[in-house]
C-alpha cells in the first residue's frame, strides 16, 4: 500500500523511479568497478571532514576549543573512513582470488560453536591499536567449513539474495550510522537506496551528497529530507522493496503495525501494514558488568573514566550508552568505584544535551527515586545509586538516551558467583540485546577462566565489550553491529539484522571486542603486553582531536612518516 500523503510527493516519486531504473545496473556493475568507487571515498571524506565536524559541533553546541570537539572526528569521520576501507580490503581479497576470511581465523570452541577472528586485520591495526581484538560468534549449528564457505557468498557465485530499492531511515544522533548503513545496503545487500535524513542532523546531508557524488550520479543513491510523514510515505511506497531503520521500537511499531486505534489489534493478529523486509537497530538498556577483583587506585580511576565515557559520549545520546552499572554488593571496593565514577562525571567539561526530549527522559528516570545525585548544574548528568534490581524503576525499563546512570548491586562474594548473577540479571531483567560490557582484571580472569568463558557464552547481546565499552564494535568496520538474534516483529526489542559486516559473514550471533584492562606503560608493569596508551575515545583523553585527525590522514594516505606524530599525540592523551 502507499500511505496517503498530505504533501507534494513528486520529488520523492521521481527519486524512486530513478533508483528503480538503475537498480539492475548496480547489481551488474563489475566488482572491480565497485571497489574503485569505494577507493574514491576516503579522500573525499578527508577533504570535507573539517567542515563536517565543525557543522556537527555547532549544531550540538560544542565550541571549537572545547575538549568535546574531537568527538565528531572519532564517531563521524574516523568510523566512516574505517567502514569504507574495511569493505574495500575484503572485496580486494575476493578480486585477487583469495578467501575473504583467512582459514586460520575460523575456530571451533570446545562446545562446537564457531568463532571468527575479525580484528586486527592489518599490520597497522596491530601497531596502532595494539592489544585490541575482536571475534564474531556464529550461531550454533553451523560448522567452520560452512562459515568459511558462506563468507561473502554474494561475491563468490551465490549473488545477492533480493536486490532492489532500499529505504534507509537515518539516525539523528551519530552521523556515521547513516553513512555506514548506506555502505551496507550497497555492498552487502546489492541494493540501491534512498536515504531519508533525520531532521536532528540533516545538516550533514549536503556533505554526504558530495562524498557519495558518484553513487548519486550513477543513479544508485538518493538523499531526501523531511519529517516522519516523509519516512512513512517512503516505507510504504510500492517501489521500495525493503527498509532499514535506526531509532526506537515505537517508531518501528508505527511503521510495521501503524499508530492508529487498530494498531494493537493488528499486532495481536500478526497482520502488519508493512509487508516487506525491514531490519532495525533500536537500542536498549545497556549494562556494564564489573567483576570484583583486586584493583589499585590507578585501576579504579582508569575504569571510572571508562564507565563515564560509555555514559557521556555524545551527551549520552547513544543506543549503547551505559545505563546500568552492575557491581557486587560484597566487593569491598564497590563504593570506591561508584565514588570515582561520580567524580569523573562531575569533573568533565559541561555540555548541553541536544537530542529531542532528552530532558523529559532524564526527569522520568529520576522522578521519585531516592539516592539521586545530580552531577551538573543543568541536571543533565545524574547517578542513581543502590537501585533495587527487582523494582519497576523507569531506569530499569526505559532507555534514557541521556546522561543518567544507575547502579545495581547484586550478591556475589566470589567472581564466579557474581558473574552468574550478573549475567542472569542482564539477560532476563534489562530490556534489549544490543550491547553490554564486562570489566575484569587479568588476575581475576585467569583465576576464574571457566566462569568467565561461561558468562561470555551465556550473554544474549549482539555486541559485547570485554574491558571496553561495547561501542567499540560500532567503530571498527570489520565487527558486525546489531542485536542478538531472535527478535520478532511483534516483540522487536533491540531490532533485527546486522550491519558493518565487512567480511560479509552469515548467521552472526554476537561480536566480542576486547582491549587490555590497563593502558601502557602501566599495563607492561603488570604483565599485559601492550603498547596502547589511554584509548583515544575516552572523554578524559586530552588529545582526541589531534590523534584522530592524524589517524584519519594516515588511513587515507598511508604515509608511514606520520606514525611518530600519531604515537606522540596518543601518548599525551
Amino acid at each position: 500500500m502507499t500511505t496517503e500523503a498530505s504533501f507534494d510527493t513528486t520529488a520523492l516519486d521521481q527519486a524512486l523511479d530513478e533508483l528503480r531504473a538503475d537498480a539492475s545496473a548496480w547489481v551488474a556493475l563489475p566488482l572491480k568497478d565497485k571497489v574503485a568507487l569505494l577507493d574514491g571515498l576516503p579522500q573525499k571524506i578527508l577533504d570535507l571532514s573539517p567542515q563536517m565536524a565543525a557543522a556537527a559541533n555547532k549544531a550540538k553546541g560544542i565550541d571549537p576549543t572545547s575538549s568535546w570537539a574531537g568527538e565528531e572526528w572519532l564517531v563521524n569521520v574516523w568510523a566512516f573512513v574505517q567502514g569504507v576501507m574495511s569493505h574495500a580490503l575484503v572485496l580486494k581479497r575476493i578480486l585477487a582470488g583469495k578467501a575473504p576470511v583467512p582459514p586460520g581465523a575460523v575456530h571451533t570452541r570446545p562446545d562446537g560453536q564457531v568463532v571468527v577472528d575479525v580484528f586486527p586485520v592489518t599490520a597497522y591495526d596491530r601497531l596502532l591499536l595494539n592489544g585490541y581484538g575482536a571475534q564474531v560468534w556464529i550461531e550454533p549449528g553451523f560448522t567452520a567449513a560452512q562459515t568459511r564457505k558462506d563468507a561473502a557468498r554474494m561475491y563468490r557465485g551465490a549473488g545477492y539474495e533480493q536486490p532492489g530499492v532500499a529505504l534507509v531511515l537515518g539516525a539523528g544522533n551519530v552521523g556515521a550510522i547513516t553513512t555506514l548503513d548506506v555502505l551496507d545496503q550497497l555492498f552487502a545487500r546489492g541494493n540501491v537506496c534512498v536515504v531519508k535524513m533525520n531532521p536532528v542532523n540533516d545538516y550533514l546531508g549536503s556533505f554526504y551528497e558530495e562524498i557519495f557524488g558518484e553513487f548519486v550520479s550513477g543513479g544508485w543513491l538518493r538523499f531526501v529530507y523531511g519529517n516522519a510523514d516523509v519516512g512513512g510515505y517512503l516505507a510504504h511506497h510500492p517501489k521500495v522493496d525493503s527498509v532499514h531503520m535506526t531509532g526506537s521500537a515505537t517508531t518501528y511499531d508505527a511503521i510495521v503495525w501503524g499508530d492508529d486505534a487498530e494498531a494493537a489489534a493488528r499486532k495481536a493478529a500478526n497482520t502488519p501494514i508493512l509487508n516487506k523486509p525491514i531490519s532495525a537497530e533500536l537500542g536498549g538498556i545497556t549494562p556494564v558488568i564489573v567483576v570484583p577483583g583486586e584493583w589499585s587506585d590507578a585501576d579504579m580511576r582508569f575504569q571510572a573514566e571508562h564507565i563515564a565515557t560509555s555514559k557521556l559520549n555524545n551527551a549520552g545520546h547513544n543506543c549503547v550508552a551505559t545505563q546500568i552499572v552492575v557491581i557486587s554488593r560484597d566487593w569491598p571496593l564497590a563504593d570506591k568505584l561508584v565514588a570515582e565514577v561520580r567524580r569523573v562525571m562531575r569533573e568533565v567539561e559541561p555540555r548541553r544535551t541536544y537530542y529531542p526530549h532528552s530532558e523529559d527522559k532524564t526527569d522520568k528516570a529520576c522522578a521519585g527515586m531516592s539516592g539521586v545525585a545530580f552531577l551538573s548544574s543543568d541536571k543533565s548528568r545524574a547517578i542513581i545509586a543502590d537501585l533495587d534490581p527487582h523494582s519497576a524503576a523507569s531506569i530499569l525499563r526505559d532507555e534514557v538516551f541521556a546522561g543518567v546512570l544507575g547502579i545495581v548491586r547484586l550478591p556475589g562474594a566470589t567472581a564466579r558467583e557474581f558473574l552468574s548473577n550478573a549475567v542472569e540479571f542482564a539477560n532476563d531483567v534489562l530490556p534489549g540485546t544490543l550491547g553490554a560490557s564486562l570489566i575484569i582484571d587479568p588476575a581475576t580472569r585467569k583465576a576464574n577462566a571457566a566462569a568467565f568463558d561461561e558468562a561470555i557464552s551465556r550473554m544474549r547481546y549482539g555486541d559485547i565489550g570485554v574491558n571496553v565499552w561495547s561501542g567499540l564494535n560500532f567503530l571498527l568496520g570489520y565487527t558486525p553491529w546489531g542485536p542478538f538474534p531472535g527478535q520478532t516483529p511483534q516483540n522487536i526489542g533491540s531490532g533485527t539484522g546486522v550491519v558493518h559486516n565487512a567480511f560479509l559473514l552469515q548467521h552472526v550471533q554476537k561480536t566480542i571486542a576486547e582491549i587490555p584492562f590497563r593502558p601502557s606503560p602501566r599495563a607492561l608493569l603488570h604483565g599485559e603486553w601492550t603498547i596502547s596508551p589511554k584509548p583515544v575515545f575516552f572523554i578524559t583523553n586530552k588529545t582526541t582531536e589531534t590523534t584522530v585527525r592524524r589517524l584519519v590522514q594516515f588511513l587515507v594516505h598511508g604515509n608511514t612518516t606520520a606514525l611518530p606524530g600519531i604515537f606522540a599525540s596518543a601518548l599525551r592523551g
